[in-house]
């Protein structure tokens, strides 16, 4: 009876985990190997402010879900120690805060991923944290905006301020 109950637990972990590859905006795939357990609570710490899940799962039970959610290609990189960070609502989050952590410590290493339900190598993860945030993007098509109206403004008053210095 043990056996139909660990099996039965397997099959939800892997309908969990399919789940969340197919639900998720980004998924990273990285190897933890090296990190202490400091390292590894601050990395959970920083995933989870910004709405990141953070598992260590079995690339048995990965490969599994792989293949529930139609991302085979996944499974070259489900080799030796696997973490794997789900985004939110932010795709950019779980790279951009991995990447940045990989960056002080070289222990911990990006290994690819999906984004918007396509399979990515660690270069193109690398890429995507490289992107400014959602806010900042914002930010910039703002002032893109801005510029032409603040110009108009400034040509305005220059010509208010000469029309004023002649009379």
């Amino acid at each position: 009876m043990a056996n139909a109950k660990i099996i039965q637990e397997k099959q939800q972990a892997v309908e969990t985990i399919s789940a969340k590859l197919r639900e998720s905006t980004s998924t990273v795939v990285a190897d933890y190997r090296g990190l202490n357990v400091a390292q590894v609570t601050e990395l959970r710490k920083q995933l989870r402010e910004a709405g990141v899940e953070f598992q260590v799962l079995k690339n048995s039970l990965v490969r599994r879900a792989t293949e529930a959610a139609d991302l085979t290609e996944l499974n070259e990189i489900l080799v030796g120690p696997t973490a794997i960070a789900f985004g939110g609502e932010d795709a950019v989050a779980p790279a951009k805060i991995l990447n940045d952590f990989a960056k002080k410590n070289d222990a911990l290493k990006l290994k690819g991923g999906v984004v918007e339900g396509k399979v990515v190598g660690h270069e193109q993860i690398k890429a995507l944290a490289e992107l400014p945030s959602r806010d900042g993007l914002l930010s910039m098509l703002l002032s893109v905006l801005q510029a032409p109206v603040r110009n108009f403004a400034l040509a305005v008053k220059a010509v208010g301020e000469q029309k004023e210095a002649q009379a």
